[in-house]
């Protein structure tokens, strides 16, 4: 018999793809043996090429009129699918031919966390927990970054991975902030020995700066150093990771390291980050409150990395 194909379209932002990443295992469990094509955003793509079963992936770029979507449907029409699942929502699932659909609805929304909605969504038993499918090549790349200066700045130590960006208006702590919590931790005894890793795309060096500047040659730059996957596995070198509200806040948690999650005008309750070795801390932390990130102080932030360290020190 040939194999299942299925079709799974996901987000074109990476945090939404982490957070819907365990659906690539139940597709495992629902469809043995399934041969899967994951559709999303560009800078997300790289997350999918080394999962399970994943024997394409197709990146779209938005386009204006809803573009992007014809040009999947161009590219998806061809085959007749076991599975169609779109947590986007879109008609395209409705327009394909496939035996069978699983399709994203504002019903699911319950008040629950995101990964349970997809879980939901799927049908699943139990939460698909999101993961982080590294490869040689990601671990290889971060490597490269890495070791190099690990060996400048005197040596192998602890890595606290840092993410001080985010790409949505009023979810970055400032820059300044995140100088100075690194000056803060470098006094701390805790943290004697450790360095000190800002992560991020090409156009996250403005944020980043004071981190790096604080750390001096305690510090590690990771930022445009890599793809997605890459900056993954260097996440996956750290001790410890705090960032704000973003992608990257998604993929530490994925992976397994203990994650501080900043966050402001958000909904911390639905998107924080996911797993026992994770925390947030909030502006306002009263579930349906807000307030400006601006409100999170240096000696909070720090108290909460503290807490973090102590509740999770590194082996």
């Amino acid at each position: 018999m040939p194999a299942p194909q299925v079709l799974f379209v996901t987000s074109n932002r990476i945090g939404d793809c982490v957070i819907s990443s365990g659906v690539i295992r139940e597709i495992g469990r629902q469809l043995p043996g399934a041969e899967i094509t994951v559709a999303c955003g560009r800078p997300p793509a790289p997350l999918f090429r080394a999962a399970p079963g994943v024997v394409e992936v197709i990146p779209w770029d938005k386009k204006s009129l809803s573009g992007h979507w014809f040009d999947l449907w161009a590219q998806a029409r061809r085959t007749r699918w076991d599975l169609v699942i779109d947590v986007r929502g879109s008609a395209l699932a409705w327009a394909l031919n496939a035996k069978r659909r699983v399709v994203y609805s504002r019903k699911l929304e319950t008040g629950r966390r995101k990964v349970e909605t997809a879980t939901a969504m799927m049908g699943a038993s139990e939460p698909l927990h999101p993961e982080i499918f590294l490869d040689d090549r990601a671990r290889a790349e971060a490597a490269a970054v890495i070791d190099p200066q690990l060996a400048a700045g005197g040596g192998p130590g602890p890595i606290l991975a840092l993410a001080p960006i985010a790409h949505q208006p009023g979810k970055s702590w400032p820059a300044d902030r995140w100088g100075a919590l690194v000056e803060r931790l470098k006094a701390e005894p805790r943290f004697d020995g450790w360095r000190f890793m800002p992560v991020g795309g090409p156009g996250d060096r403005p944020p980043a700066t004071p981190a790096l500047e604080a750390a001096g040659p305690r510090g590690i730059d990771f930022v445009g150093k890599g793809d997605i996957l890459a900056s993954a596995a260097a996440i996956d070198r750290a001790a410890l990771f705090v960032g704000n509200d973003s992608g990257l806040m998604h993929v530490a948690a994925a992976a397994r390291r203990p994650t501080l999650g900043l966050f402001g005008p958000t909904e911390w309750w639905l998107y924080g980050p996911w797993g026992p070795r994770t925390r947030t801390v909030a502006s306002n932390e009263t579930r349906g409150q807000f307030a400006p990130i601006e409100n999170l102080t240096v000696d909070h932030v720090f108290g909460a990395v503290i807490a973090l360290h102590d509740a999770h020190p590194p082996a």
